[in-house]
């Protein structure tokens, strides 16, 4: 297992892939998420949900062009298509760290521990059964 992490600063928008070395298979990636008040998002078909003030972490995967999405995730403007673009889009909501890694995602939801707040946040094509790949801490 290998993880790099960067910590992200207020309109930091890139992180580029000339840091991650080629010799490593860089599958997944975690966003450390700060949500600084309750807020009522609409996220796609899943539906209206509150998510409380605190702290989160989403894991996705990439298996190409993994610092892309990434970036995609890290910038303000973008077409609203995965379930984390809808919490990333409301106003109290940011990312303070990314961890890019070797390991599967759902070992990292496993890991990572946690509370579910919406259940199948993410995990449309999870075969584990983590419930969400959002869980607040």
């Amino acid at each position: 297992m290998c993880d790099i992490y960067f910590n992200i600063s207020p309109g930091e928008a890139e992180i580029p892939s000339a840091m991650l070395s080629d010799d490593k298979n860089w599958i997944s990636y975690q966003l450390f998420i700060r949500v600084e008040r309750p807020e009522k998002i609409v996220v796609g078909r899943l539906g209206k949900f509150t998510f409380p003030a605190g702290e989160y972490i989403y894991s996705g995967s990439a298996r190409r062009g993994l610092c892309a999405r990434v970036n995609r995730h890290l910038r303000s403007e973008k077409k609203l298509r995965w379930h984390i673009d809808y919490l990333l889009a409301a106003a109290a909501v940011t990312i303070t760290k990314v961890r890019i890694s070797t390991t599967n995602e759902c070992q990292l939801v496993a890991e990572s521990g946690g509370e579910i707040v919406v259940k199948g946040f993410g995990a449309s094509d999870c075969c584990q059964g983590c419930g969400s790949h959002l869980r607040r801490q």
